[in-house]
Parts: C-alpha cells; structure tokens; sequence
C-alpha cells in the first residue's frame, strides 16, 4: 500500500508541474522547455513524458485513491 501512496504522489507532484507549465505558457508565453534545451531535448521529452504517464495513472486510479469522489452524498 505505501508504493501506491508514494507513486500517486509523484504522480501528483508532476501533474502539479504540467499544469503550472501550461499556465505560464498561457499566461506569459514562456514555457519550462525553453529553459531544459528546447522541446527536442531529451531532457524535456522525457519530463513531458513522465507528466502524460502521470496523468494517465491519475485517470486511471483516480476514483479509488479521491476522498472526495468516495464520500457519499
């Protein structure tokens, strides 16, 4: 059970990058890729990944880990 909760949590933390990501791109256009060598770097590819993957488990084990989702009317 603790690798779920330190697996949703980095799920979670990287979610949490993504979307403030997109909020600097929307709201300055300036975006975090810029600063890890562009977006064909490696290094940005494989954050960008990690973050989709992150979103997909989010997805996917969302209804049984959400408090809120759980809890009866």
């Amino acid at each position: 059970m603790q690798s779920n909760k330190m697996l949703h949590m980095i799920a979670f933390v990287l979610l949490v990058v993504g979307g403030l990501n997109w909020l600097m791109v929307g709201v300055l256009g300036w975006d975090i890729s810029a600063f890890l060598g562009g977006m064909d770097s490696m290094l940005a590819k494989i954050i960008y990944i990690a973050v989709g993957l992150s979103a997909v488990y989010e997805i996917a084990t969302h209804k049984s880990s959400c408090k809120m989702c759980s809890a009866q009317m």
